[in-house]
C-alpha cells in the first residue's frame, strides 16, 4: 500500500513540476517579448499602439523592437542618455515597415528617429519597406540630457501602421571649427499646387535665374566682409525641372516649402555634397497671382542637418 502511495506521490510530483516549468517558460516567454532594455515606451494617444519585442521579424541576432499602431498615433521607445554641451552626436538604427501610412501627406509621419520632446528628427520612412538603416544628426547644445526615441509618428503630423527598429547606436562627433561653409543653392524651375481648390502655377523665368545667382555671389563676398575673412562659403546651383507638387502651411509662416515639399528632388544631392547649409529658390507669384507667403522663413530641418530655405515671391 505504502508503495502505491509513494509511486503515485512521484507521478504527481513530476506533474506539478512539469506544469511549474511550463508556467516559467510561458512567463519568460512574456518577459523577453516585454523587456525593453531600459526603454520606455510613450504614446500620444494612450492604449492605441502595442510594443513588443520581436523574435522573427529582426534585422541581426538581436530581438527588434516593435510597434504596431492601427489608428493614427505618436509611439516610441525612447531612453535618456548623458551628452556634452555643444556636441555633435550621430544615431542610427536599421528600420523595417509594413503598411505604415501618415496622418498629413508631406510630413514627417512615419517611421524615425527622433529627440523627444525636441524639434530634431531624421528621414521618415513610410509605406512597406525591408530593413534599411537610417540616421540623424543633432548638436547638444546647451543639454546635457537627451531622450532619443525610435518613433511610429512624427513632429507636424502622426502614423499608423507597423514598424521594426533595430540594432542602435550612439555616436558622439567632433565639433567643426573651420570657416569655410559649404551651401547648395537649388532653383526649382516649376511649382504646379491647388491650394482650396485653387491651382498656382509658376515658372521661374531667365532673368529670375540670373538675379539668383547674382544673390549667391553677394551672399558669398557679404559673408566674408561681415566675418572680416574669418568665414568663407562656397556653393553649387543646381537647376531643377520637376515641378513641385505639394506646399505646407503653417499659422505662423502661411504657405511655404517645406523640406518633405522637396525632399525626394534633393535628397540625393545633399547627401552627395554633404551640405552644409541649403536655399531654396523658385518663383511663387506674379503681378495677377501669388501664393500667401512669407519670403523668408528661417531655419529649417531637413534629414539629419540643418537647413536655410530662402524662398522668391515676386509680385
Amino acid at each position: 500500500m505504502r508503495k502505491k502511495e509513494s509511486f503515485a506521490s512521484k507521478i504527481i510530483s513530476w506533474i506539478i513540476f512539469i506544469v511549474l516549468l511550463f508556467v516559467i517558460y510561458k512567463l519568460f516567454g512574456i518577459f523577453r517579448i516585454n523587456y525593453f532594455n531600459d526603454f520606455t515606451k510613450g504614446e500620444s494617444n494612450l492604449g492605441i499602439s502595442k510594443f513588443t519585442r520581436d523574435s522573427e521579424i529582426k534585422y541581426s541576432k538581436n530581438r527588434s523592437y516593435k510597434i504596431e499602431s492601427q489608428s493614427q498615433n505618436n509611439a516610441a521607445f525612447y531612453k535618456e542618455i548623458d551628452v556634452v554641451p555643444n556636441t555633435p552626436y550621430k544615431v542610427t538604427c536599421f528600420v523595417k515597415t509594413e503598411n505604415v501610412i501618415p496622418e498629413i501627406e508631406n510630413s514627417d509621419g512615419g517611421a524615425n528617429i527622433c529627440l523627444i520632446e525636441a524639434p530634431e528628427i531624421s528621414k521618415s520612412i513610410i509605406g512597406t519597406n525591408q530593413w534599411q538603416q537610417i540616421e540623424m544628426v543633432f548638436n547638444s547644445q546647451n543639454r546635457k540630457k537627451v531622450q532619443i526615441g525610435f518613433r511610429l509618428g512624427g513632429n507636424t503630423g502622426t502614423a499608423k501602421g507597423t514598424a521594426w527598429f533595430s540594432d542602435f547606436k550612439v555616436e558622439k562627433g567632433l565639433v567643426d571649427n573651420g570657416s569655410l561653409w559649404n551651401v547648395g543653392c537649388f532653383i526649382f524651375k516649376n511649382i504646379d499646387v491647388k491650394i482650396n481648390g485653387e491651382e498656382y502655377k509658376f515658372t521661374t523665368t531667365t532673368s529670375d535665374i540670373q538675379e539668383i545667382k547674382s544673390n549667391m555671389k553677394r551672399f558669398t563676398s557679404s559673408c566674408e566682409t561681415l566675418s572680416k575673412e574669418k568665414m568663407q562659403v562656397k556653393y553649387n546651383i543646381h537647376e531643377i525641372n520637376e515641378p513641385i507638387t505639394s506646399i505646407s502651411y503653417s499659422d505662423e509662416h502661411g504657405y511655404y516649402i517645406d523640406p518633405y515639399d522637396v525632399n525626394k528632388f534633393i535628397e540625393d544631392i545633399v547627401m552627395e555634397n554633404e551640405y552644409d547649409y541649403i536655399f531654396i529658390a523658385l518663383r511663387m507669384g506674379n503681378k495677377e497671382k501669388q501664393i500667401p507667403v512669407k519670403e523668408w522663413i528661417g531655419l529649417r530641418k531637413y534629414g539629419f542637418i540643418w537647413n536655410w530655405f530662402f524662398k522668391y515671391s515676386y509680385v
